[in-house]
């Protein structure tokens, strides 16, 4: 908006016959008529002073914006550090608290699965003993069949694996009590590095203050330029604006009769103003071009003034835009510093539970080593069980073998005796034969008295039990004897 510093002598009506006003405004009776509501416009249009003063409040709010970020990002990229070299820390000892537990974890399976083969095999041999029948020639005549597993104590084996089980599962508690124990050091370790993130995610991003409607991200210090630069902007029209009021001040004190009314409109200037509070002073004359320049420039002027309050105003929206995003700013590094201080007092929480965890990691494998040793004592008796009755089921077999080779032996004695007997029976009958054949040869001729056994028979001899209590060897079946055979030596 232009301005003139030139001022006219105080005209009267018929001397401004030749004033680019009048010719302008033919209707216009006087030049006063004319300028009069130029001056109540422009005064109008100071009431934009209200958008300066709003325009340095943004601006103050913006540097104190500016301050306070600066402030908290050192504040929340100090916290940061510190937490994050903290969690480190903590994430190795969580670490550590998990590579224990899967080692536990591994070989506490290895021990399960060792009990589930060595129970199989049990049971097998167990199944072995309760499907095989004792021979009944074996068993008192009249008793009721009866199996091999009849003859062992079944009960005590199973009060072994019971054993075995109630130590694998109170072992198996611990194993998941300290899972937990793991799994909620790693939850709050998590829940700290969630939050964290939300700093971080702040301090990567502290040079801006986000994105527009074609996704461009705008630095901060480019809106507070901006910011700035509306502000400069505002001011300048409120300086030509104020020029234009002075100069219509000016234009009616050199016209006859316009400082009564510059006096009483521009006496009430909005708050902050301080112009043509003198209106009614007489001015210094000026020359017919002066006033003739003034007038021109005036009248170019006051076709902009609503122009200039619009822009003004257009100033101000624009920094009213720019400083929510610069609030918005400033409160998301609010919630970064929020975040990291959560972060904190969640550190401080892990940090007083810290020692437990600790403990808990240090016990829990001394106090696993001790419950595999029980079960592995009682797995092992298990094994010895299993062996047992695996070498009783084996025995059972070579019983049947041995009662095979003593019935042999037994069957070959009898032929020993029988043919011993029929040998001695021969022997008898020869004898018997030779004595009688004496006698008729010889006897007639022999007294009697001789030797009175002269006519007597031979000794008869038999073969018999020495232990009349030994008793016969049971009669098996061969081909029961064939499969113990069978079964002996394909087990070895």
């Amino acid at each position: 908006m232009a301005s003139s510093s030139s001022s006219l002598p105080s005209r009267a009506s018929p001397e401004t016959t030749n004033n680019p006003t009048m010719l302008t405004d033919p209707s216009a009776s006087s030049p006063l008529e004319r300028l009069i509501p130029h001056l109540v416009a422009s005064k109008r249009s100071l009431s934009s002073i209200i958008h300066v003063q709003r325009a340095n409040d943004l601006g103050t709010l913006t540097r104190n914006a500016l301050r306070h970020s600066a402030v908290t990002t050192a504040r929340t990229s100090f916290l940061h550090s510190g937490i994050t070299s903290q969690v480190a820390v903590l994430q190795q000892v969580h670490q550590s608290s998990i590579s224990t537990g899967l080692q536990v974890r591994k070989e506490f399976e290895s021990v399960v699965r060792d009990l589930d083969e060595a129970n199989a095999r049990l049971k097998a041999t167990l199944d072995e003993l309760r499907g095989t029948m004792v021979e009944s020639k074996l068993r008192p005549e009249g008793e009721e069949g009866r199996h091999l597993l009849d003859f062992v104590d079944e009960g005590g084996v199973e009060g072994v694996y019971e054993a075995v089980r109630d130590l694998i599962d109170g072992a198996g508690v611990g194993i998941r009590n300290f899972d937990n124990y793991n799994k909620q050091f790693g939850d709050e370790l998590e829940k700290v590095g969630r939050v964290l993130d939300g700093a971080k995610r702040g301090l990567e991003t502290d040079l801006s203050v986000g994105e527009d409607s074609l996704g461009i991200t705008t630095p901060i210090l480019d809106l507070v330029h901006d910011m700035e630069d509306h502000a400069r902007e505002v001011a300048v029209n409120l300086e030509s604006l104020v020029s234009h009021f002075d100069l219509c001040v000016r234009a009616i004190r050199h016209t006859e009769g316009g400082g009564d009314a510059a006096s009483k409109i521009a006496g009430d200037l909005p708050e902050g103003m301080d112009l043509g509070q003198n209106a009614s002073e007489v001015p210094e004359p000026i020359d017919d071009d002066q006033w003739m320049e003034m007038i021109r420039v005036l009248e170019e002027d006051a076709g902009q003034v609503d122009d200039v309050v619009i822009e003004i105003r257009d100033h101000i929206a624009e920094m009213e835009s720019l400083y929510k995003r610069i609030e918005a700013h400033t409160n998301r590094h609010n919630q970064e510093l929020a975040n990291a201080t959560a972060a904190f007092r969640l550190l401080e929480d892990i940090g007083s539970k810290l020692p437990g965890y600790i403990t808990e990691g240090q016990v829990f494998p001394i106090h696993w080593e001790e419950e595999k040793e029980k079960i592995e004592e009682r797995l092992e008796e298990l094994e010895t069980s299993r062996d047992f009755y695996d070498g009783f089921l084996k025995a059972y077999d070579n019983l049947l073998i041995e009662v095979g080779r003593r019935k042999a032996w037994e069957l070959k004695v009898d032929r020993v005796i029988q043919a011993a007997k029929s040998e001695l029976e021969r022997i008898y009958e020869d004898d018997l034969e030779e004595r009688e054949a004496f006698t008729k040869s010889h006897g007639h001729f022999l007294p009697r008295d001789i030797w009175p056994d002269l006519p007597s028979k031979p000794l008869r001899f038999d073969v018999c039990p020495v232990d009349e209590t030994a008793t016969r060897v049971p009669d098996i079946s061969k081909s029961v004897i064939h499969r113990a055979i069978k079964r002996v030596h394909g087990a070895q």
